[in-house]
């Protein structure tokens, strides 16, 4: 499984907008104003968001919007695979955006929750390797890596 700047199953060459409009027609659902804006507003976060950090940036633009229609459109954003949901230390669960962006995994220090995005091709290589091995279609995957940071550990030290 190789890094990509889409995630399987959008089809190359899709705008994020028209995958989002294109699953939200399939269940009968509208793209409406709100869910454009989270959506922009989404995709240009760095790194991973909470439901609530999203929110709390959605009602400074539009103030209209509750925190139900927030957690509603992440939702729907993770289903047609713009989006995914990942769980640190801290047990709150963030998105990040999946698309147009390289598949990586993560460094997470279990004391502050600083999380550190990384990409190593030779492990990318041996998982896919493994999977061979055991006959495995693989389809997807993460690895989460828990330990300390070095600023916690000159703190702690």
């Amino acid at each position: 499984m190789s890094a990509a700047t889409s995630p399987p199953g959008i089809p190359p060459g899709k705008t994020p907008l028209e995958v989002f409009a294109g699953y939200l027609a399939a269940h009968r659902l509208k793209i409406t104003p709100q869910r454009r804006l989270i959506l922009d507003i989404f995709l240009s976060e760095p790194g991973h968001v909470s439901s609530e950090e999203l929110y709390a940036k959605i009602k400074r633009r539009d103030a209209s919007i509750g925190q139900a229609t927030v957690y509603r459109t992440l939702k729907l954003l993770t289903e047609c695979g713009l989006a995914g949901a990942v769980s640190f230390a801290d047990g709150i669960t963030r998105y990040e955006p999946h698309f147009g962006v390289e598949h990586h995994d993560h460094l997470i220090c279990e004391a502050c929750g600083r999380t550190t995005e990384i990409v190593d091709p030779l492990i990318e290589k041996r998982q896919e390797e493994l999977a061979a091995r055991y006959g495995f279609s693989l389809a997807r995957h993460k690895m989460d890596l828990y330990g300390t940071c070095p600023d916690c550990r000159k703190k702690s030290g």
